[in-house]
C-alpha cells in the first residue's frame, strides 16, 4: 500500500548511501508505479533475474579440471575475502561473509583448481528450501568451469539434506550485456520465474 511505502521511504530517508525499491514491475499495482514516479525513484539497469529449480532426482556429475569442497571454518576470511575482492565489494564487508561459514544453515565451498581455492559459493538451507549465493571466481581463472562445478556441488549438498527448491538471483541479461551466470543457470536446470527491478531513491530524499 501506498502509506506502507510513505513509512518505508521515511525510514530510508534516515540512511545513508544508495537506497533502492526492489519489486516485480510486471506484476505491482499501478499505484505502486505511480508511487516511484511520484517519489522520483529511477529504475537501475536490466534488473535481477530470479530463479528457481527443484532438487535433481539422482546426484549431479561435474566433470572437467576444477574441484569442489566445503570450506573449512579456519578458512573462513579466505573465503570472505575471496568473495568481496571478486565482487568489487570493499574490504571491510570481509569479515561479514566470512562470519556465515560453519553457522547453522549455511553451507560454504570452494572451487580448486590443482587444490588453490579460485572460486567461491554458499547455499542457506531451511525448511526444504534453500538459496545460492556468493558465486564468485578469482578473475585470471574466469571461463573454468568453477561456477558450474560449484552449482552442482550444492544442489547435491541441499539434496542431500532434503532440499526440495533452489532459489538463486543473478543479473538479468540482454543483447548488449549477456551474463554467463545467468547461462550456467539456466543449464543447470533453472527457470526464471521474474525479473526484480531496482528502483534508485534521488540522493537527497
Amino acid at each position: 500500500a501506498p502509506e506502507d511505502l510513505d513509512m518505508a521511504c521515511e525510514w530510508m530517508s534516515k540512511r545513508a548511501g544508495r537506497r533502492y525499491l526492489q519489486m516485480n514491475a510486471a506484476t505491482a499495482p499501478q499505484r505502486t508505479h505511480d508511487w516511484t514516479r511520484k517519489r522520483g525513484l529511477v529504475a537501475q539497469g536490466h534488473g535481477w533475474a530470479k530463479l528457481r529449480r527443484t532438487a535433481p532426482s539422482t546426484p549431479l556429475i561435474h566433470s572437467g579440471e576444477v574441484a569442489t569442497r566445503q570450506v573449512n571454518v579456519t578458512e573462513a576470511e579466505i573465503f570472505g575475502s575471496m568473495m568481496c575482492a571478486g565482487f568489487h565489494f570493499p574490504a571491510n564487508l570481509t569479515p561479514l561473509w566470512s562470519a556465515i561459514v560453519g553457522k547453522d544453515g549455511w553451507s560454504c565451498f570452494f572451487a580448486e583448481l590443482d587444490g588453490r581455492p579460485i572460486a567461491t559459493g554458499a547455499m542457506y538451507a531451511a525448511d526444504g528450501f534453500a538459496w545460492l549465493g556468493g558465486g564468485s571466481t578469482v578473475p585470471e581463472f574466469r571461463n573454468r568451469g568453477a561456477q558450474k562445478a560449484l552449482i552442482a556441488a550444492r544442489l547435491n549438498q541441499g539434496a542431500s539434506q532434503g532440499v526440495q527448491t533452489f532459489v538463486v538471483e543473478t543479473a538479468q541479461p540482454s543483447a548488449d550485456e549477456p551474463n554467463i551466470s545467468h547461462a550456467n543457470l539456466i543449464a543447470a536446470g533453472f527457470e526464471q520465474i521474474y525479473t526484480r527491478m531496482n528502483y534508485r531513491f534521488p540522493d537527497d530524499s
